[in-house]
């Protein structure tokens, strides 16, 4: 299920609970001043009354408050096992990269792998991040077309890759960049420096 639908779900589950609640409430304020006053011509018993409508509406309270607390838990235990997932996919997309550029070749195997990963990045990447991984195997597969690198592709290599790791980074920590004053562009383009500054120093 889509997280939108996943929202409107819960929202309409939620919705469900208010009229019941509401519907509760109001049957049983009718229902207890009814009894309350017929209840007027015994001793205490109009105090016993009041006492059991205190207890259903703690009990009522309280259950919405858990209910609504246990939907909060489960909805940000989710977020974070999906993120954890996100980080392990395109920490192994990485490190395959690194070992690619590394061997100065590239191998069945880790076409292989490669394949594989592009699978797993399609259940969790954001479409940004889809878009840019896109274009990065672009130049990815033209480099590794005669399974051997040049300087000049292992450079066009690395780009691709900053701009693909920039949009990763905005995928997982984006917000979190944006309320600490750093916009997704400036990080990018700060991420760019970093790299091509790296390969004037290796070259």
């Amino acid at each position: 299920m889509r997280k939108k639908d996943r929202i409107l779900a819960l929202r309409r589950q939620d919705l469900i609970y208010l009229l019941l609640s509401v519907a509760l409430v109001v049957g049983g304020y009718l229902w207890l001043r009814a009894a309350y006053q017929v209840a007027a011509q015994w001793p205490f018993t109009q105090e016993v009354l009041l006492v059991i409508l205190g207890i259903v509406a703690t009990v009522l309270i309280t259950a919405l408050l858990l209910n609504k607390q246990t939907e909060v838990e489960l909805e940000k235990e989710w977020s974070l096992k999906f993120t954890e997932l996100k980080v392990s996919i395109y920490s192994a997309l990485l490190d395959l990269i690194e070992q690619v550029l590394g061997a100065g070749r590239i191998g069945e195997k880790e076409r292989l792998r490669m394949q594989f990963l592009t699978h797993r990045l399609a259940l969790v990447a954001a479409p940004n991040v889809l878009e840019e991984y896109q274009r990065f195997l672009d130049v990815f597969e033209r480099a590794s077309a005669d399974a051997t690198y040049s300087a000049a592709e292992v450079r066009a290599v690395h780009e691709a890759l900053a701009r693909l790791t920039a949009e990763i980074r905005r995928d997982l920590v984006g917000a979190s960049d944006e309320s600490a004053g750093y916009s997704n562009a400036a990080v990018s383009a700060q991420i760019m420096a970093n790299t091509r500054r790296q390969i004037r120093d290796g070259d």
